[in-house]
């Protein structure tokens, strides 16, 4: 859909909100934890989480999402924040790889840097639904910490602030006191891998830790060519350097299912019949990526010269 900016806030320094409306008429309603999909031409495709203070987005009369400015990226984010009040810009209807577990029990929400926007709507829709959750929200300082002072302002009993040069985010007993209910984790890869290790070891089961990664991957410095095959139909494939192993087969046209392309839904994962997978996500546990059995093919790539896949 074709959507026109409306309104451009910076929050910080390096994060700006855009505020968008329909150009063709109402906005499709969408759940805490969704996020669109921009189409940026030359820069790609980027996806930004919705903010929602209100706790009800079923008719929502604009959407409203913040970009961080990664100086150092391959220019998504700079794409966004070259872009001016009254532009056009088309995107997805809003999808949701990242919901509100449906369960009476308590969900801990915890937050690393700019992936504090889905979480804002979650806390909105909890506190609306009267639902019991606490948020950790962790940043390098307060100056970076893009609504803090709203979030505290609006949920000031169950809102905790975690500073790296103040007060950091103890993630073991953040986890631990969040052992008997729901975690809802997003921020860096690094945040969310910590997060995952302490809630194996406080005992979560994995269906009560839910996770989405606010990054979008690069290729690792000395990446090398790999084979894929296929078990049922014995094709193989070359994976270079820069590519996935999803993007080649779907170039081969084979019919591929996936959704995130981060490595955090889940939705692409597969059976390893034969080698040894890098494995990239933030999906599988530490004891599933040792046992090498399946990975995600949307960014995990391979230790040993060839896989074997069960597609």
């Amino acid at each position: 859909m074709d959507l026109i900016i409306d309104s451009i806030t910076d929050v910080t320094d390096r994060i700006r909100e855009f505020r968008l409306i329909g150009a063709d008429g109402p906005l499709p309603a969408w759940t805490a934890g969704a996020h669109i999909e921009f189409d940026l031409g030359g820069a790609g495709t980027r996806s930004y989480s919705l903010i929602d203070w209100t706790g009800d987005t079923s008719a929502p009369v604009h959407y409203c999402i913040a970009v961080q400015r990664e100086d150092a990226g391959d220019g998504g984010s700079k794409a966004m924040h070259a872009l001016s009040v009254g532009d056009k810009v088309n995107v997805s209807e809003p999808k949701n790889d990242f919901d509100l577990p449906d369960t009476d029990l308590p969900i801990t929400l915890l937050a690393g840097g700019i992936g504090i926007t889905p979480l804002i709507s979650m806390a909105a829709a909890l506190s609306a639904q009267g639902r019991p959750f606490e948020l950790h929200y962790a940043a390098r300082s307060r100056g970076v910490a893009a609504y803090a002072s709203q979030l505290i302002d609006r949920h000031t009993d169950t809102v905790h602030l975690h500073f790296d040069d103040e007060t950091p985010a103890d993630l073991a007993s953040i986890v631990q006191n969040a052992a008997q209910g729901h975690l809802s984790i997003c921020g860096p890869v690094g945040m969310i891998d910590a997060a995952r290790s302490a809630a194996e070891t406080a005992g979560i089961a994995k269906d009560r830790i839910h996770v989405e990664l606010f990054a979008t991957p690069t290729p690792a410095t000395g990446d090398q060519p790999f084979e894929v095959e296929i078990q049922d139909t014995g094709q193989v494939f070359t994976i270079p350097p820069g590519q996935t192993i999803i993007s080649v087969l779907e170039a081969a046209g084979i019919d591929m299912i996936y959704d995130c392309m981060r490595g955090d839904c889940g939705i692409c994962q597969c059976d390893v019949i034969d080698g040894v997978p890098d494995h990239r996500d933030v999906v599988l546990t530490d004891a599933e990526k040792a046992g090498n059995k399946v990975m995600q093919i949307c960014v995990s790539r391979a230790k040993s010269p060839r896989l074997v896949l069960d597609l």
